[in-house]
Parts: C-alpha cells; structure tokens; sequence
C-alpha cells in the first residue's frame, strides 16, 4: 500500500542533531531504510517537516519506519494511505 509519512521534526532536537553533524547521516539512513518513491522537505506549521510517499509492504513495518525519526528527533509522525492517479483511475473504475 502506497504510504504518506509525514515527520514533524522537534526544532531543539533536530538542532542538536544538526550541530552535532549527524543529521546529513541520520536522514539518508532513514531514506535508505524507507525507500521512497518521492521525498520532500520543508517546513510546515513551523517545524522543520519531512513528507515522504513509500510503499509498505505489512503494518508491521510501522516500528522500523518511525523509530528513527523518535528517537533521533523526537518527531511526531502520521502514516496516511494514498493513491497515485493510477491508483484513483482503478478505483473509480470500480464505482460503475
């Protein structure tokens, strides 16, 4: 299933993380676990926010996926699914 992960970044621990220089490591690690089709990010609400659109396999993925951005930056997280226009194409096909 296509998955949004959108991490709200807490701003003093993710400037600790930048001053210290793990943060270049700490993201492409977390890319490289994910694998997104897509990344983007910005700031949203204030804080530093990362948006990344990925496929998950199983649910049980959930802890794997979010751990690092808890745990090195004390992130909020949200998994919503989403559909690409293929994805809506197919599913409105199947309203007829």
């Amino acid at each position: 299933m296509r998955v949004l992960l959108k991490a709200s970044l807490n701003t003093e621990k993710t400037n600790e993380v930048i001053r210290t220089g793990k943060m270049p490591q700490l993201m492409q690690e977390a890319l490289d676990n994910i694998k997104p089709e897509a990344a983007y990010f910005t700031v949203d609400g204030g804080v530093r926010t990362a948006y990344l659109f990925f496929d998950m396999q199983d649910s049980s993925q959930m802890p794997v996926l979010g751990e690092p951005f808890f745990l090195d930056m004390d992130a909020k997280i949200e998994l919503t699914p989403v559909m690409n226009g293929e994805d809506l194409q197919k599913g409105l096909s199947q309203l007829r």
